[in-house]
């Protein structure tokens, strides 16, 4: 049976199309009993406008975007990606939003000209911005094309131009797991970080730094890239130089699996010759040998939140932002107390 059309519709009803249209979009310019006749019979065919038509008729787009500067490999296999969009996806369905993705590796020239061309097309009504850095051009711009959007995970500015966004205290989480380590003895530790051009990772850097250097604890920085082969090439290096290392601290769990493996082909047992800590919890991390202590951060949470931000920002143009939860430390079998 083909599908039914608005004209068909409004010729059964003996109504005009427009009344058809208005009364299927929630629009004034029908009564009450017009739009109760006209919602009945769509439902007793089982017919739904088009989301092209509802589109149109709302002058949107009708569905948000998203670019990950990141390999879409690391990206399908990384827990956090994966909360994260099951966040933004159940908001979004909510509100009757598609979702367009977009992965375009390590090229801000791509990142840019998806943009442009998203813009220009009207083929998304907003944007959501991950990984901030100094000077990021990304805002502006948005702001030059009319896109809104809105900040995931960004610090605050002082001076700056309020922007809808979600906020994280990376110093607060640093402290979670630098008091949980200094707590189990350890007094000379390494962190494994992300690439230290993201702000949020400047922040954790700062953190555990600051946090440390009031117990009197050491840090090793390493910096490295979120994937597992840039985690276990971190711990070897760590851990072979011979500086009494005795706990890891690392940027995400696919990394702190990478550090496990490190310690097994070079003989170190975890925790007892060295403990580790994984800044993301996941599944991973409570399957891995040892299970592995983490900071729970809930991304499902901050992809919900971060949608509906956006989705209230397009409705009502209000700007806001959200402080998202401190994280919860998960305490498992591969931190412990030092003999």
């Amino acid at each position: 049976m083909a599908k039914e059309t608005i004209a068909g519709l409004a010729q059964r009803l003996g109504i005009s199309k427009a009344s058809v249209s208005y009364a299927l979009n929630g629009q004034p310019g029908v009564s009450e009993l017009t739009r109760r006749r006209v919602l009945d019979l769509a439902d007793e065919l089982g017919w739904y406008p088009s989301s092209s038509a509802r589109a149109l008729s709302r002058s949107r787009a009708g569905a948000v975007g998203m670019v990950l500067s990141a390999d879409p490999l690391l990206i399908g296999t990384e827990p956090y990606y994966m909360g994260l969009l099951t966040g933004i996806e159940t908001a979004l369905a909510e509100g009757d939003t598609a979702l367009m993705l977009r992965m375009v590796g390590k090229d801000p020239e791509q990142e840019r000209a998806t943009y442009e061309r998203w813009a220009g097309e009207r083929k998304v009504d907003g944007v959501i911005l991950f990984d901030h850095r100094h000077d990021d051009p990304r805002p502006a711009l948005l702001e030059r094309l009319r896109l809104p959007f809105v900040l995931h995970g960004a610090p605050a500015t002082e001076g700056a131009a309020p922007r809808s966004g979600t906020t994280t205290d990376h110093a607060l989480d640093a402290a979670t797991i630098v008091d949980h380590l200094h707590r189990a003895g350890h007094r000379r530790i390494a962190h494994i970080s992300g690439p230290r051009s993201f702000l949020h990772e400047e922040a954790r850097i700062e953190g555990v730094q600051d946090r440390a250097g009031r117990h009197g604890m050491s840090v090793t920085r390493y910096e490295a890239d979120y994937s597992l082969d840039s985690g276990r090439d971190a711990a070897l290096a760590l851990l072979r130089a011979g500086e009494g290392i005795t706990a890891l601290v690392f940027g995400n769990d696919l990394m702190s699996m990478g550090g496990l493996l490190a310690m097994r082909a070079i003989g170190l047992r975890c925790p007892d010759d060295v403990a580790l800590v994984s800044w993301d919890d996941s599944l991973h991390c409570e399957l891995a040998s040892p299970s592995v202590t983490a900071l729970a951060r809930n991304p499902g949470l901050q992809g919900r939140v971060a949608a509906e931000l956006l989705l209230r920002l397009l409705d009502t143009g209000a700007v806001q932002t959200a402080r998202m939860p401190a994280g919860d430390l998960i305490a498992r079998s591969s931190t412990g107390a030092l003999p």
